[in-house]
């Protein structure tokens, strides 16, 4: 039986009414991005032992810790610029959160997008790619030293976007401690079909798994979501999950609430979205 979760700000920013929805709702797995007025990797020691007794109290466990590590970041920013210091200090504050709630994944990004990474002159942006292994050096390092796994989200503004671009980097840099957390529904933004060519390109490196739907449209540049089953995902839900059933996938998947509907409230998506999401994993 799958391990099923949700990123809590997609009920809520007010945390504690989103795990009473989750106990509510028999979710069980919460993945961490907003509390309250911050975001995980800001939240104090004071605040990291709030949130533990508060999951504690329901009976949930922590999937993921997922702040915007290394998001928005100039690939080549150097190492030594203040940029780059706040993220990796950034980044050990949630790594110590992780271990506080007891799990072993921190999300990362792969710095702000690229246009063209490979191919031909005047367009590549020539040594992007070699410059993104090299940035991760330091931050693979130190989540190795403290048992932690870093999980490089497939995203649409990263460097990865796809799962062929997280196989390739997995495969370059050769770090056990780097594995995915596999977005489908972004990679449709670079025109990636989330299955089978996705899904097989990646298969035994996705640890976490985020599910939502959406409707691309990349010659005008839009990205609009919706509740799930109503988009372009819809073709390709049932045989992920199946794949991952035949694979025995071990890890969380998370339902990504971010979907609002006209007049409504973040939550409200999430409730049209719940049924379908708990059918769809057998519940």
């Amino acid at each position: 039986m799958f391990k099923l979760g949700i990123i809590t700000d997609g009920i809520s920013r007010d945390f504690e009414y989103a795990l009473d929805t989750m106990v509510e709702t028999g979710l069980e797995y919460v993945e961490l991005q907003y509390l309250w007025e911050k975001q995980v990797g800001d939240l104090t020691s004071a605040d990291v032992e709030r949130v533990k007794g508060l999951i504690d109290a329901r009976n949930l466990k922590v999937s993921c810790i997922s702040h915007h590590n290394l998001s928005a970041l100039p690939v080549d920013t150097a190492v030594v610029a203040p940029a780059y210091r706040e993220h990796i200090t950034t980044l050990e504050r949630c790594i110590g959160v992780a271990q506080a709630l007891e799990t072993n994944l921190v999300r990362i990004f792969s710095f702000r997008k690229e246009m063209v990474l490979f191919g031909a002159e005047p367009v590549i942006s020539e040594g992007a790619w070699t410059t993104l292994m090299n940035r991760l050096e330091e931050p693979l390092q130190i989540a190795d030293d403290a048992g932690i796994t870093l999980v490089m989200e497939t995203a649409i503004s990263g460097n990865v976007t796809s799962a062929f671009l997280a196989r390739k980097l997995i495969d370059e840099i050769g770090a056990p401690h780097l594995k995915v957390l596999w977005d489908p529904c972004s990679s449709l933004y670079c025109t990636e079909v989330p299955y089978p060519d996705g899904y097989e390109v990646i298969r035994e490196h996705i640890v976490h798994i985020h599910l939502k739907d959406g409707v691309v449209n990349l010659p005008a540049a839009t990205f609009d979501f919706c509740a799930m089953r109503q988009g372009q995902m819809d073709p390709y839900y049932n045989d992920i999950v199946d794949a991952l059933k035949q694979d025995g996938y071990e890890g969380t998947i998370s339902l990504e609430s971010v979907y609002t509907p006209v007049g409504g409230t973040r939550e409200d998506g999430f409730r049209e979205s719940l049924p379908v999401f708990m059918e769809l994993m057998g519940r």
